[in-house]
């Protein structure tokens, strides 16, 4: 189960990495159909890039954070629950932070700080998985 979560915890921050992949890709592909004579507005769907960092952001990483939370609780990583708890949290944020840059563009900066940091913790607790002895389990004998 350590290797599962230690597993997890990289799929999540090279899924981020993926995910300024795809917004970098979406955002290069608009601006040369807009060189081309696109015209981006209300009706206008993105394109491969943005379906995919869409996708990524919220159904992939969404899962991987649920299953490093679910996987915590069996890996016996000293402070795994905590670390996938973390993960899951950015999670969550870098979502709500997501549907709130809608509203007020100004947030998207901290929906792109927050990706560091989810990336920086999932992999910090991926580490944890692979260096850390595993925590002893009590046990009790009769005497």
């Amino acid at each position: 189960m350590r290797a599962a979560y230690r597993v997890l915890g990289i799929l999540i921050a090279v899924s981020v990495v993926l995910q300024a992949m795809f917004i970098a890709l979406g955002w290069f592909i608009a601006l040369k159909d807009v060189d081309g004579g696109l015209v981006i507005d209300k009706n206008y769907d993105g394109n491969i890039g943005h379906t995919l960092h869409g996708q990524f952001g919220m159904m992939v990483i969404p899962i991987l954070a649920l299953l490093l939370l679910i996987s915590s609780f069996f890996a016996k990583v000293p402070g795994g629950i905590k670390w996938a708890l973390y993960v899951f949290g950015l999670v969550v944020l870098q979502i709500a932070l997501a549907f709130l840059s809608f509203a007020a563009p100004v947030v998207g900066l901290l929906h792109g700080l927050n990706a560091f940091a989810l990336a920086a913790v999932a992999s910090m607790a991926s580490r944890r998985a692979a260096g850390a002895p595993a925590v002893a389990t009590a046990t009790t004998s009769t005497v």
